[in-house]
């Protein structure tokens, strides 16, 4: 089995928040919200949310919705734990919900697609190397 490298989690977790397509965007401020669950349980998606994956906290984004004053949803998307979220809005509640959804699964899919391809680069240059070795 291959040894990991830390460069290839660092990796990883970049190629995870990369090339994502920018919907419109104005400043927001997000709520603290510790809920994250797999679908909104009630009417209330008010801090509703998902992270992205990822080793390293810093990197991982974070989508979760936002009801303002005037029942407007909105999504607050922040990076890492210190970073002022930006807000994408106002959407209604289903496209806030279905927004922080595909979010999730396109960080997913490809944090995998990146990780596939470095677990096959690093038994390529293991096998390099083993067959320099003998």
């Amino acid at each position: 089995m291959p040894r990991s490298d830390p460069t290839d989690h660092a990796l990883a977790a970049i190629a995870s928040i990369l090339d994502r397509p920018v919907p419109q965007r104005e400043p927001g401020t997000a709520k603290a919200a510790g809920k994250s669950t797999a679908a909104p349980a009630s009417d209330d998606v008010d801090g509703y949310s998902k992270s992205g994956p990822g080793p390293i906290a810093a990197l991982r984004f974070k989508w979760t919705v936002r009801r303002s004053d005037e029942g407007e949803y909105f999504v607050d998307e922040s990076l890492g734990t210190s970073t002022a979220p930006v807000a994408i809005g106002p959407l209604d509640r289903e496209a806030a919900v279905k927004l922080v959804d595909e979010c999730e699964r396109e960080a997913q899919s490809r944090f995998e697609q990146l990780k596939s391809e470095i677990i096959g680069r690093t038994t390529v240059a293991d096998l390099v190397r083993k067959s320099d070795e003998t």
